[in-house]
């Protein structure tokens, strides 16, 4: 074994593929890294069994491959404390690809959000490679590399790890270094780059990662239509939400929607009346868990429903079904002849919003998206555009006032 390969060894790295295995050899990795202009990152985590994803490996590189690392955070006595430095520094460009769960992570270990921050998913989408782009179609398509993808679904928490699952877990970093670099030129070249600043402000906010007990009743609330209803939704997602924190599995193991979903709609207020429902398993309805719905039940029904935040229904009523429809076709013209995804330039929601007010505070009223699409989808709203068809393209004509 020649001096540099032991003192590596001695530093806490394993294999060729440097796994880093001790707070120091991660701190020096993590100076190296830190003296560059960006660093490619990516996680590979387990969250089947637990309500917070289990952190199993963190890949980084940067423009030198000689600096590419994986880091092992469940070796003994290992600190992510450098790696957490690493992510806060202000001068180096944190990369990922789909970062929202890698973030996620990143915020629940450490309590920051790594910035300045670049998504190559958004940035795809924004160069024309349609909605929620694969890495492995960008890798190809700008690093011209394929992507093995047999390591993927494989089981991250297990020791050691395999030399196939680390050469697939690098390479997820190496070649997003090549991915970041066409993409920023092709950015800069179209004049596009500030447009991913409103997008990543999304993606730092930590209020996008923090999860509110109080908030969980949203996801489910569309199909409620009666304040007490969405009252006992409120307190069951709620105590559902706290339950699968305190206990960090999912909250499906605490109680499936489709039970938070008929405890709402049926109100039960006895363990009889709990235990009929048929998403409710058998003896549950007698457990301390089961006494505990019917508790937050009985503060639902008691509260005032004129206290009650009724969700929003779906926009589209009042007969702007139609203008609806034509905003749809206008995104679509317009996101294929400035080659973006139309995901990134406007959603339905927005749609139906613009079809009902002029003024809707939506985000593409406002800066880049107003300029490439708001402000035609406003004027075809009000007759002062038309679209045609010509060779099986839609194409947009100015109306002149009558």
């Amino acid at each position: 074994m020649d001096d540099g390969l032991a003192g590596s060894l001695q530093m806490g790295y394993e294999r060729s593929m440097d796994l880093i295995t001790s707070t120091d050899a991660l701190a020096a990795a993590c100076d190296r890294l830190s003296q560059h202009p960006f660093v490619t990152v990516d996680t590979e985590f387990l969250r089947e069994t637990t309500y917070y994803p289990k952190l199993c490996l963190i890949q980084m590189a940067g423009p030198d491959p000689a600096d590419a690392v994986l880091i092992d955070p469940l070796a003994e006595g290992m600190s992510l404390d450098p790696f957490m430095a690493l992510m806060a520094n202000r001068n180096v460009v944190k990369v990922f690809h789909s970062a929202r769960q890698d973030l996620e992570i990143i915020w629940n270990l450490g309590g920051i959000v790594p910035e300045p921050l670049f998504d190559t998913q958004v940035a795809a989408m924004v160069c024309g490679y349609g909605d929620s782009v694969s890495y492995e179609q960008l890798s190809n398509d700008l690093a011209k590399a394929k992507i093995d993808k047999s390591s993927r679904f494989t089981d991250w928490s297990r020791r050691p790890l395999s030399d196939a699952q680390l050469t697939y877990a690098l390479s997820d970093v190496t070649h997003l270094v090549k991915v970041y670099e066409a993409l920023v030129s092709q950015l800069q070249a179209n004049g596009r780059l500030e447009w991913l600043g409103e997008e990543m402000s999304i993606l730092t906010s930590p209020e996008t990662y923090q999860a509110d007990p109080d908030n969980a009743w949203r996801r489910l609330a569309g199909r409620l239509r009666k304040s007490k209803e969405v009252a006992i939704l409120m307190e069951i997602a709620a105590w559902r939400e706290r339950e699968a924190q305190s206990r960090d599995v999912p909250r499906g193991r605490i109680l499936k929607d489709d039970a938070v979903i008929d405890i709402a709609t049926s109100a039960p207020r006895s363990v009889e009346a709990l235990g009929r429902l048929r998403t409710i398993p058998n003896g549950f309805e007698r457990s301390r868990t089961g006494g505990e719905i019917l508790e937050a039940v009985e503060r639902a029904l008691a509260r005032d429903p004129a206290t009650i935040p009724m969700p929003e229904r779906s926009r589209g009523r009042n007969n702007t079904g139609s203008v609806v429809d034509l905003l749809k076709v206008l995104l679509k013209a317009v996101a294929e002849q400035e080659g973006v995804a139309p995901k990134i330039i406007a959603t339905v929601e927005e749609l139906e919003a613009i079809a009902e007010s002029d003024d809707a505070d939506v985000p593409s009223l406002h800066g880049w998206r107003r300029k490439l699409f708001g402000d035609k989808a406003l004027a075809l709203k009000n007759g002062q555009l038309g679209m045609v068809l010509e060779r099986g393209r839609v194409k947009l004509r100015e109306i002149a006032p009558a």
